[in-house]
């Protein structure tokens, strides 16, 4: 064995009834607090945006060509369905999902209420996928390329302003040139996502109505929703479908439209940035104090084991074995109670939020293996760094001076 390892074994083992002890054990907890407030924290943080990222992708994908417009509209021109570009973008590994949409602003109108909101019309390769989770009553609608259907859904939001209930009727009107035309619907659904200004707005709705409403063509769309497998794929996809659909087309990301949603989700990083820094100062003060007291406290070893011939290197590996065994455990106790409380979080929703305030109605938590790998390594490293500061005391201490005064 080695003469280090066995020597800092030994210091474990009969420490464990010394005053340096409760020391210790302050340190394992502290850093095992440390370790899972870190846990937990990157993962709400990650869980939060990763939940809104989605919640706001899937109203509108993660790129959207539409054709060049000198202002923002929610009634882009029409575009060609047919297009050559389609099939490479579809086919390109990093894409999910390719479909067609247009969307045209109309007032629904009932007796007593009447609210602005947009039409969005999909068609038969529509991904339900994000809308079936979000359905708290009725169906989805069918959507075919040869017929057209009346069923529409609407949100919870938009069924409690005006009023409105499962299988009711609809009545929409849309600003058509000087007229005013009018179409009757009906709610085969509710859906419910959270994000209110969004379930505020869109109605979904097959894209035939807007077709016609317009005097498109069967072949004429507003533009195409591209989904991709990964959200950080998206800047540089954006870039990429940019120059792949010609100069009389536009690709904007989902950030792009919707810069402020994603600047207020950096914003949480910073609250974050913040939490870990002052965990880290506590938890490292901590250390430092731990392992300053076990060195005063074996001062008179050290004087003996250097007048033994034991260079500082080989005396500081043996306080560093020390370190890392009050490191070991408080990572170990810190890890198993984040993931733990994480785990409940998860599977049991024990914490619950106000989703008109939040978005969400219970705490996110994203337990990615890289975030935990990147805290644990972080930790040690930190760890590591601070040991320095009290190994340099080892190094001034003299054997004749420690072992008289012993």
């Amino acid at each position: 064995m080695d003469t280090e390892f066995f020597l800092a074994n030994r210091l474990v083992s009969k420490s464990k009834g010394n005053f340096s002890w409760t020391f210790v054990v302050i340190a394992i907890t502290s850093i095992a607090l440390g370790v899972a407030i870190m846990f937990i924290a990157v993962a709400i943080l990650t869980g939060f945006k990763k939940e809104i990222r989605e919640k706001v992708v899937g109203f509108s994908g993660h790129v959207l060509i539409t054709r060049f417009a000198e202002n923002a509209t929610y009634e882009p021109q029409p575009i060609e369905k047919n297009q050559p570009f389609y099939l490479k973008i579809k086919h390109t590994p990093e894409v999910s999902h390719i479909q067609v949409f247009a969307t045209k602003a109309g007032i629904i109108k009932t007796r007593e209420h009447i609210q602005g909101i947009i039409l969005k019309g999909i068609g038969a390769d529509f991904n339900w996928d994000f809308f079936r989770d979000k359905m708290v009553e009725g169906r989805i609608f069918k959507v075919s390329d040869t017929s057209r259907t009346d069923e529409v859904i609407i949100s919870r939001k938009i069924a409690n302003l005006m009023n409105l209930h499962l299988n009711d009727d609809l009545r929409m009107y849309f600003i058509v040139g000087n007229t005013t035309p009018g179409r009757k619907f009906k709610i085969a659904g509710i859906y419910d996502t959270g994000l209110e200004e969004f379930d505020k707005l869109y109605v979904i709705a097959d894209i035939h109505h807007i077709q016609k409403l317009n005097n498109w063509t069967d072949n004429e769309i507003g533009g195409f929703e591209v989904f991709l497998k990964k959200f950080e794929d998206i800047d540089r996809m954006g870039v990429y479908v940019y120059h792949q659909i010609g100069f009389n087309l536009d690709a904007s990301t989902v950030k792009m439209l919707n810069q402020q949603i994603f600047d207020w989700l950096d914003l949480q990083d910073i609250n974050v940035l913040i939490i870990l820094i002052l965990i880290v100062l506590v938890s490292s003060t901590t250390i430092i104090s731990t392992l300053l007291i076990l060195i005063l406290e074996r001062t008179a070893m050290i004087g003996i084991l250097k007048a033994l011939g034991m260079r500082n290197r080989g005396i500081r590996n043996v306080f560093f074995y020390n370190a890392f065994y009050i490191v070991g455990w408080g990572m170990f106790w810190g890890n198993l109670l984040g993931f733990t409380l994480c785990f409940l979080q998860k599977q049991y929703s024990l914490v619950t939020l106000s989703q008109e305030t939040y978005y969400v109605s219970v705490i996110p938590v994203n337990m990615d293996i890289w975030n935990i790998l990147m805290i644990n390594a972080g930790t040690l490293l930190i760890c590591y760094l601070i040991f320095i500061i009290p190994s340099l005391i080892i190094s001034r201490v003299s054997p004749v001076k420690a072992i008289r005064f012993s």
